[in-house]
Formats: structure tokens, C-alpha cells, sequence
């Protein structure tokens, strides 16, 4: 038998345990362990293929039959991506070498819990409940326009 187990008997091994629920951020700092390596690969794979700047787009998906496996994916494209539920955005500026950070939505349910308690969010997680509401006022809509240049 082999030593690596597979996604889906850790999957299932993480269910079976009586776990203490972590906060978002540290879920998010677990999830990120190699995320910065997975951004910079993205560029490198598309500096040639887009002449300007360009968006990196990190779409967060669960598997289907493993509620409580996620898996990121990184994709590259010459227009900001529309403001959805699961998604990061960076912008790459080529002319400064640098990757700024636009902005960050989580789920839906994450979402309408931040929004409900909105006044007891801890303040190291302001910023992504500051996301959150500019998502659902339409502000980070507002600011995709503007960045391709939309009315």
C-alpha cells in the first residue's frame, strides 16, 4: 500500500474527525501555502502571450463529491474578469514587473454570513468583509469597468 493517500481518502479521513471549526484566515493560510509560487507561474506563463498588462484570475472550486476539498485554479486574460463568488484578482503591471491585488469574494455563504455580522466580523478580517460589501453595492462591479475602459 502507498504512503501518499489519495484527495479523496483524506478527504474523507478529515470528515470522520471531530475537528474544531478555524477561522476563514487561517483556512485561507493553509489553503495558500504554495499560492504565491502558483501566481508568479502564471505570469511567467503568460508575459509572452499578452503584449500589456493582464489579469490573474484565481477561481476557488469544491469538488463535487468531496465537500470539503478545494481546489485553486489560476488563469490569465487581457480584461479584468466581471466581479463572481470564488474569486481573486490581481492585475499585472508588465512595465513595473509588479502584481497588484484587486480584490477578493469568497462564497456565497461566506459572504451573507460577513454581511450579517457585519458589526462582530474580527478586525483581521475587515478587509475581507470591506470586499464583501463593495461586491454587493456593486462598487468592484463599478471599478472592472473602469479598468477596461467601459461606460
Amino acid at each position: 500500500m502507498s504512503k501518499n493517500k489519495t484527495v479523496g481518502a483524506e478527504s474523507v479521513a478529515l470528515m470522520m474527525k471531530n475537528h474544531v471549526p478555524v477561522s476563514v484566515i487561517d483556512y485561507e493560510r493553509e489553503m495558500h501555502k504554495n499560492y504565491e509560487d502558483e501566481i508568479f507561474k502564471c505570469v511567467e506563463a503568460n508575459t509572452s502571450k499578452y503584449k500589456g498588462n493582464f489579469y490573474i484570475v484565481v477561481l476557488r472550486k469544491r469538488e463535487r463529491l468531496l465537500p470539503n476539498v478545494y481546489r485553486n485554479f489560476f488563469l490569465a486574460r487581457k480584461s479584468c474578469p466581471t466581479p463572481t463568488y470564488d474569486q481573486i484578482v490581481y492585475k499585472y503591471h508588465r512595465q513595473e514587473e509588479i502584481v497588484e491585488f484587486l480584490w477578493v469574494v469568497p462564497d456565497n455563504e461566506t459572504c451573507v454570513v460577513f454581511v450579517q455580522d457585519a458589526l462582530r466580523i474580527d478586525p483581521a478580517e475587515r478587509e475581507l468583509l470591506g470586499f464583501i460589501l463593495d461586491f454587493n453595492d456593486g462598487t468592484l462591479d463599478n471599478l472592472c469597468k473602469k479598468l477596461n475602459n467601459e461606460e
